[in-house]
């Protein structure tokens, strides 16, 4: 068989390795070479692994969905760094599995909400949005101050990440349950949005 143009598209099959062949060449060379990047591996001056409150934080983050809203990433255009600060590296990311960059901007992008407002301005936020925000279309969270966050898994989620590189001691992981005592969801969902972006928010 002639693999002209015509022969390919008639033959579904063949059409269909040889475009698998096309993405898996191409994605390996757009992927591998950012392994060796220090640029994307190494993290930023000051960056430290989620602590046990703001990776159980981010837990809720996640359950709750607010990624399908909200951006963590500003890219490098005037427009976005005037309002939300210095554009997003990736070097502030290397500790986050998976990252939150993303490009859904229902709500505004959080990479640089980290010390914007205070945990009581997140709290009344998460409690009722439209009682800050009045157009604001976000649900309200308030149950979360009312469930005790849940430390019973924390020290396995924290070893499993020390298996994929982030740098936590044993003193981290042992300690961790103590951390969490007397939290509520709504406690570490706060301390995950502050630390959020605090590393380069001020530089430029």
């Amino acid at each position: 068989m002639k693999f002209t143009h015509d022969a390919i598209e008639r033959n579904v099959g063949l059409l269909f390795v040889l475009t698998l062949l096309v993405l898996c060449v191409g994605g390996l060379l757009e992927i591998v070479p950012l392994f060796f990047q220090n640029s994307t591996t190494t993290p930023v001056a000051g960056l430290k692994p989620y602590d046990a409150v703001r990776l159980t934080g981010r837990d809720i983050y996640l359950r709750e969905g607010c990624y399908n809203c909200h951006s963590q990433m500003i890219r490098p255009f005037r427009a976005e760094t005037e309002r939300y600060g210095r554009y997003s590296v990736a070097g502030e990311f290397v500790y986050d599995h998976p990252f939150q960059w993303g490009s859904k901007r229902t709500g505004p992008d959080l990479a640089r909400v980290g010390g914007r407002y205070s945990d009581e301005w997140h709290r009344a936020h998460l409690n009722n949005p439209r009682d800050l925000v009045p157009e604001s279309n976000m649900p309200a969270f308030a149950f979360l101050a009312k469930t005790p966050a849940d430390a019973t898994d924390i020290e396995a989620k924290m070893r499993a990440l020390r298996r994929v590189g982030v740098p936590y001691t044993d003193e981290d992981i042992a300690g961790a349950r103590e951390q969490l005592a007397g939290k509520t969801e709504l406690d570490t969902l706060i301390a995950y949005l502050q630390g959020l972006g605090v590393q380069l928010k001020d530089t430029q």
